[in-house]
């Protein structure tokens, strides 16, 4: 039975009354994977009592109606606690998402929003604020103190034409916009949407999309609370995951309504023969699906409905939509797919809900007839008044007759919908805005690459499930140079996946001449895209094609079984050929990253049966033909046999002196993966990796060991100077110590880095017991936060050892540890060699000097960059007779990470020129 929305002035409204009208309706939560513990219930009474008690708290913040409260909050229950309280006090919420690993451009972020919205109260968790960078002015409370003893009795009455809820867009950061969207706007917005929905009380939602987006929040949540259905939130990471169990969980919990983009279709399509490999699965009671944020590709669509037959899923259950934040998320929907889409390569939109009026017009504006391709532009009662804060934006996005400018170009037939592109320099990878200028950025930072001769645009392959990025690029090096051509390639691509976590599907290295610009220099991409769908850069990209293949040591074919399987496995994740993928092909060289290796892991478990790959494995062996032996060479017990040999050749393409990397406290060397693809065709890259975690292996017993093995290997493999040889963390006193050894065998060692360490380091060993020890190898891992970093040690120290590991891996997140292949066992044996590494630590005092020191200082683990720098890294003066300080971006643990990899590499590859002085 649909119910209608009853009568209402304001969004708290719609809570109120489902709480009163469907007192046994609510918001499951569900967590973990598909197979999990059952869902909780907060039935709606629940959610107005828990949100009345933190209302209690923000008016004892101080807080007065119309006040701006960010929610930076990323579990469900938390986040509509907190919005529900805003909501009841009159408060304006704003959802936000955190910018974890990246504090420079986090701050910019937060530091833009705490000015455009005037100064807003921000309300976190405790692991979420410990992780916040510092920005002046800015308020900041975590959620748990808000809570009072007794909830808020007077709740705010708006008006409709307040402020309710104001969305970040996803610009450029710092330059986000806060979309005004009105009581009004969204109370219209429900009544509409729900002409086309039809749902009530009886339905079940399904969310698994963050709530700093709007379908999630309006589409997921307002609207089956609007009418008193119950709905399911899970969090995005385990759909993610694995994309199955957003169909597991639909048949779980027999959902009828969800949402999702066009590229989860993709994948489940992929992955359709597992579905019930856990057991039944029924997709009977599933109505409708919302497809929006990208263009549904019918063939997508169609093989998606096809797949998934057999398990009950009705044939006219997916609904292609349209929406955007400045109209309350879904306003235009197709109920006809897919027979209204034959012979089309997108589905079109459909038809809008009651109360919106849609048209497309021209560049000044005026009306196009039917058929005919413009702007659409919308006008209704759920479209926004506009943006907080800017008036310019406001202006610009209507037209002098008030309607609304979506950016997005399109045509209507018969009263539908079709797009046909966009007029915004954006592109949308599974669902995802990317804007070209913070990608064009960020590129032409890179070294050879000629600034404002970059572009970013999208194009879609024909039958793609999401736009590609295509960036183009003018190269700043020697007509001819083909190694340090591939070496720039690599470096573009790696820089887009490290920093937006998805591959680019073309790089063309163009000369300036084909970069069309207006007059006042601005890139013409649409017109770029338009000459590269036409044919006009294939030239370019076969030759681009051509280098790589030979980089790569040209076409040897796969031979056997598991050849062939891995080889087929490379070409899917790296979205290539499997025909002409060469038995050659090295994992790293494709593009692969640290990432990739745990995906990799999961492949080769499934079709393969190798449970045990190990991340070492793959460094050791990145080719398809080496990594096939080795899988042999380990299923017949060879494992155990092989020597222990701590070079592990991050990448070896380059005419420089090498580089020796030492690894950090933890021994492995995985934070070096990223760092060293940016080091092909440069000079050759190899890390150091400590003993002991292979199986027989004895860990060192003295620091002295240690250095000497590690000069041995070293000279193995270059027997003479000059060297360079740096290490990150612990691993700079190692390296300061390995550098002493070759200068005193008469060696010239040009080059000595330390990577955020100072010469003493005893004090800081003390200081590490063995929790200690093993809270930083689990927040290295990514098993805890920050916060459980710093706060756990003393939590847990009054526990047995043994107890102090179990409780690291009975509170991970399960899908981390199935990531890494980790257990109690395997972080037991790596805690007890990172502890003892430290222990080799507590006895090291540096003494003598070395010719040179180059140190890296970056944000330390706690205190001020200039007191690190003044009071500890400065005192390598003592043992170095030339000591260079350089100033690199990031945090202790962040200066190799994704987000600061590409300026990290630049500012090490300049001083390693200057040092050993083999640079251009």
């Amino acid at each position: 039975m649909t119910v209608a929305i009853p009568s209402t002035r304001t969004v708290a409204d719609l809570l109120l009354q489902a709480a009163e009208a469907h007192p046994g309706s609510g918001v499951l939560y569900h967590e973990g994977d598909a197979g999990a513990a059952a869902a909780h219930l907060q039935p709606y009474p629940e959610l107005v009592h828990e949100a009345r008690r933190v209302l209690t708290g923000l008016r004892a913040r101080g807080l007065a109606p119309q006040d701006k409260v960010v929610l930076l909050l990323e579990r469900p229950q938390e986040f509509l606690t907190a919005f529900w309280a805003c909501l009841l006090g009159g408060y304006v919420p704003v959802p936000m998402a955190p910018l974890g690993g990246d504090p420079e451009r986090w701050a910019a972020q937060l530091g833009h929003v705490h000015t455009l919205l005037d100064g807003p109260l921000v309300v976190t968790n405790d692991s979420l604020a410990a992780e916040l960078p510092r920005v002046d002015g800015l308020a900041v409370t975590a959620l748990d103190t808000l809570y009072g003893a007794d909830p808020a009795d007077l709740l705010h009455e708006a008006a409709p034409e307040d402020t309710a809820l104001l969305v970040l867009t996803s610009g450029s950061t710092g330059n986000s916009k806060a979309v005004r969207l009105t009581h009004a706007n969204l109370i219209a917005s429900m009544a509409g949407k729900n002409t086309a929905h039809r749902i009530g009380s009886e339905d079940t939602s399904l969310n698994w999309v963050s709530f700093d987006h709007v379908a999630a929040l309006l589409e997921c949540h307002l609207l089956p609370l609007s009418v008193g259905a119950t709905q399911l939130h899970v969090e995005a990471a385990v759909v993610l995951g694995e994309p199955l169990d957003f169909l597991r969980l639909i048949s779980r919990y027999g959902v009828t309504m969800t949402f999702t983009p066009n590229f989860l279709l993709g994948l489940l399509n992929a992955s359709a023969d597992r579905l019930d490999e856990h057991g039944p699965v029924d997709l009977s009671k599933l109505r409708h699906i919302i497809s929006g944020g990208e263009a549904v590709v019918r063939t997508t669509g169609e093989a998606f409905l096809a797949h998934f037959a057999p398990y009950g899923l009705a044939g006219d259950t997916l609904w292609p939509a349209f929406g955007m934040t400045e109209t309350c998320a879904g306003s235009i929907y197709s109920r006809e797919f897919p027979a209204s889409d034959q012979g089309q390569e997108f589905a079109n939109l459909g038809r809008p809900v009651d109360g919106l009026r849609i048209r497309v017009a021209d560049e000044r504006d005026r009306p196009l007839g039917e058929g005919e391709t413009g702007e659409l532009q919308l006008l209704g009662p759920m479209i926004t008044p506009g943006y907080h804060n800017n008036e310019q934006a406001t202006k610009d996005a209507f037209t002098a007759d008030g309607w609304f400018r979506s950016g997005d170009l399109g045509r209507i037939d018969d009263g539908r919908l079709t797009l046909v592109g966009r007029s915004k320099d954006s592109i949308i990878v599974n669902g995802v805005n990317y804007f070209s200028h913070d990608i064009e950025t960020l590129l032409q930072e890179l070294d050879d690459v000629a600034r404002s001769y970059v572009a970013a645009f999208p194009t879609r392959a024909p039958g793609s499930d999401t736009e590609q990025l295509v960036v183009a690029f003018h190269p700043e090096v020697e007509e001819g140079d083909e190694l340090a051509l591939y070496r720039v390639l690599s470096a573009v691509r790696a820089s887009v996946v490290m920093h937006w976590g998805f591959r680019p599907s073309l790089i063309l290295p163009l000369p300036k001449e084909a970069f069309p610009k207006t007059s006042l220099g601005k890139i013409q991409r649409p017109l770029m895209r338009k000459r590269l769908e036409a044919g006009a850069y294939a030239e370019t990209a076969d030759a681009v094609a051509d280098l790589i293949l030979r980089r790569l040591g040209g076409y040897t074919a796969p031979e056997g079984e598991t050849e062939t399987v891995l080889a087929g496995i490379y070409a899917e994740m790296f979205d290539t050929d499997p025909a002409k993928l060469s038995a050659t092909a090295n994992f790293f060289d494709l593009g692969g990253t640290s990432l990739d290796i745990l995906r990799l892991r999961s492949l080769v478990a499934r079709r393969l049966g190798a449970n045990d790959l190990q991340i070492i494995t793959v460094l050791m062996a990145p080719t398809v033909r080496a990594l096939a032996a080795r899988l042999a060479e380990d299923a017949a017990g060879g494992a155990a046999e092989r020597p222990y040999d701590p070079i592990v050749p991050m990448q070896v393409v380059g005419d420089k002196t090498p580089l020796f990397c030492v690894h950090p406290g933890v021994g492995e060397v995985l934070v070096f993966v990223n760092l060293a693809k940016y080091f092909v065709g440069d000079r050759p890259f190899y890390a150091l990796r400590a003993r002991g975690f292979n199986p027989g292996e004895k860990p060192f017993e003295s620091f002295e060991e240690m250095v000497s093995t590690y000069v041995a290997a070293i000279r193995e493999k270059q027997p003479h100077g000059p060297y360079a040889v740096a290490g990150y963390s612990y691993g700079g006193a190692v390296a300061f110590e390995i550098a002493k050894v070759l200068e005193a065998e008469g060696e010239r060692v040009d080059f000595i880095g330390s990577f955020n360490l100072p010469p003493h380091i005893k004090y800081r060993m003390d200081e590490l017991d063995f929790v200690e020890t093993a809270a930083n190898l689990a927040f290295f891992l990514a098993l805890i936060d920050k916060k459980q970093s710093l706060e756990l040690p003393k939590q847990l120290g009054h526990l047995s050892k043994e107890e102090q590991l179990a409780y690291f891996i009975e509170h991970a997140p399960q899908a981390r540890l199935a990531e890494l292949d980790l257990d109690l066992a395997k972080f037991t044996a790596w805690a007890e060699l990172a502890d003892g590494l430290t222990d080799l630590g507590r006895s090291y005092a540096p003494s003598g000097r070395v010719r040179g020191m180059s140190v890296f200082y970056a944000i330390p683990l706690r205190g001020t960059k200039e007191d690190w720098l003044n009071n500890e890294l400065s005192r390598w003066k003592e043992h170095a007779d030339d000591v260079t300080f350089i100033d690199v971006p990031g945090e202790h643990y962040t200066l190799m990470g994704p987000q600061h990899v590409a300026g990290f590499q630049s500012i090490l590859r300049k001083e390693l020129d200057r040092a050993l002085g083999d640079g251009k």
